[in-house]
């Protein structure tokens, strides 16, 4: 008897222990699921910000062509461009204050947006346009493509934004220091900013930009 009840006691601790194993299994597989949730929901706001792209055209007898989108992430926007056609090496590349390309220079989309009125600089200094923005560098094949977080931007409309204006790019390097624009040369590119719609991915890449 004592020998079957110590057999039955020992089956009811490995039962019960077995049981807690199983809820402390379940818990953690909760839990997880919960974080996993999580980030997904945060990779949802991320992507459900505001996109705005614009569609490069060939100026000042050039052949460059691309495409170049903006993506709110939190209070940066993040700049996406595709750039082909271009001479191997460092090219200026801003956003102007005019969302008009029509002038074959590309003089009509005016000088570079700079609503806080501060001197030409570098775009990663806080005194300088809002538009300076990193060189694009393309390879020997004339190719550029740029991923950046810059701020003082945002993809509104009105005098704080960049809706409806223009982004450049130069047929030289930006050296960050002449006024009013950096010595960039001549504008080879450009193309306007204009909003896309919430659940859009951005452009497809199809702006004849060569990839």
């Amino acid at each position: 008897m004592t020998t079957h009840r110590s057999f039955l006691q020992s089956n009811l601790v490995t039962h019960y222990a077995t049981i807690y194993a199983s809820i402390d299994t379940i818990k953690r597989i909760a839990a997880l699921a919960a974080a996993g949730s999580l980030l997904t929901a945060c990779a949802g706001m991320e992507a459900a910000g505001p996109k705005a792209s614009a569609t490069l055209e060939p100026r000042s007898g050039s052949s460059v062509s691309g495409t170049v989108d903006f993506h709110a992430v939190g209070q940066k926007l993040r700049v996406e461009a595709r750039v082909a056609g271009l001479t191997p090496g460092q090219h200026g590349f801003h956003v102007h204050e005019a969302g008009d390309c029509s002038a074959p220079d590309a003089s009509s989309a005016k000088g570079h947006f700079n609503p806080a009125g501060r001197p030409h600089g570098h775009h990663g200094g806080n005194d300088r346009h809002a538009g300076d923005m990193p060189n694009l560098v393309a390879d020997a094949s004339g190719k550029a493509t740029l991923s950046a977080e810059v701020d003082m931007l945002s993809l509104t409309q009105g005098p704080g934004g960049i809706l409806q204006r223009s982004v450049v790019v130069h047929a030289d390097p930006d050296d960050y220091r002449s006024q009013p624009a950096g010595n960039s040369g001549k504008r080879v590119a450009c193309g306007v900013i204009r909003p896309l719609a919430a659940d859009s991915g951005g452009s497809t890449g199809s702006g004849r930009s060569g990839y």
